[in-house]
């Protein structure tokens, strides 16, 4: 009862630090906005400086919410991954999904004689590259589902994941070498990765997407127990390898290739922030890690971000040099200080 009471009161200070952390990443930036005023724009009173609450609706609460999806999402892809190869290495872009999006992208922006097409109609550049992307990454989605269904060795799996993500990264180096130095520099900001590019619109659809991700993740909950003993136990259990195995592929498909479509690429969050909630929760109880992960990950997200937006400047540094730099040394310092690592 009194561990049961522990991980209450430890979701508790979670949820605190989380809403404390939206709330500093809406009010920093290169305009200080008061918390108190954050709070009333926030909830429906208008402010004497509209000019705050413009900058609060159109910029700041879009690229807030942002960040806890694209947290929340890659931190469960990447525990689902790691759990399926029982390997606290894996992320969630070993199956080669992030590279198909990258190769998306890359076939959009220093290819695009060849796919103008989707620039017509109502499509505007950004809507075009996150829907190039998305189409890249389901499309190396499916041909790992497609493998799946023919082979049973899990870790043969994760190679050919890699060698997927190989011959994409190949195709986008030839295409990098034919390109002009104004469509490389394009895909090289893109790969940087970016939180404050969607509009409401584009992220209804990355809300859509990662909570599909999460509903999937929360279905297979009790297989992913079993696998941590091996796929032998697992199967004793009466778990569907075949279709647990379906399931946690496409969940991590939908996350990490959502994500990757409309932010970019963003490192270290996926590989990273599952070790940081088992060592905080104690425990690899998947009913208590995965909500944990993903509250973690969107708090180290939010973090991030608050510290790319630079406060008092209007420069804003790379999200994916800044989630490496900030984020690796605290989970060393973490597996440094319990010893070991609980998998």
């Amino acid at each position: 009862m009194n561990r049961k009471r522990s991980k209450k009161a430890y979701f508790l200070i979670t949820l605190m630090v989380l809403l404390l952390c939206f709330m500093g990443n809406i009010s920093l930036g290169s305009v200080h906005i008061p918390l108190g005023q954050t709070f009333q724009s926030l909830i429906g009173q208008p402010l004497e400086n509209q000019s705050f609450s413009y900058i609060i609706w159109s910029y700041r609460l879009p690229k807030a919410l942002t960040a806890i999806l694209v947290g929340s999402g890659l931190s469960v892809s990447g525990l689902l991954m790691q759990t399926l190869f029982r390997n606290p290495l894996a992320g969630p872009f070993v199956l080669g999904i992030s590279s198909g999006a990258s190769l998306g992208a890359a076939i959009l922006i220093m290819g695009s004689g060849l796919v103008t097409g989707l620039y017509l109609g109502h499509l505007g550049p950004d809507l075009a590259l996150a829907l190039a992307a998305s189409l890249g990454s389901f499309l190396v989605l499916f041909a790992v589902l497609g493998v799946a269904a023919k082979i049973k060795d899990t870790m043969a799996l994760l190679i050919i994941g890699l060698m997927f993500g190989s011959i994409t990264s190949a195709l986008v180096s030839v295409l990098s070498f034919f390109s002009t130095s104004e469509q490389l520099q394009r895909f090289v900001f893109w790969s940087y990765g970016s939180l404050g590019n969607l509009g409401w619109g584009q992220l209804s659809l990355l809300f859509f997407i990662t909570v599909l991700g999460m509903l999937i993740s929360m279905l297979s909950l009790k297989s992913l127990n079993a696998f941590l003993l091996g796929e032998s136990y697992a199967q004793s259990m009466g778990v569907d390898l075949k279709r647990t195995k379906y399931m946690i592929i496409m969940a991590t498909g939908l996350l990490a290739g959502g994500i990757t479509a409309f932010a970019g690429p963003i490192a270290f969050i996926g590989l990273a922030v599952p070790h940081v909630g088992r060592q905080l929760f104690q425990t690899t109880d998947h009913k208590i890690v995965l909500p944990a992960v993903a509250l973690c990950g969107a708090i180290v997200m939010l973090i991030c971000d608050g510290i790319a937006q630079m406060p008092g400047s209007a420069s804003v540094l790379p999200i994916n040099a800044v989630t490496s730099i900030f984020g690796a040394p605290v989970v060393i310092w973490l597996l440094v200080k319990q010893q070991k690592i609980i998998f």
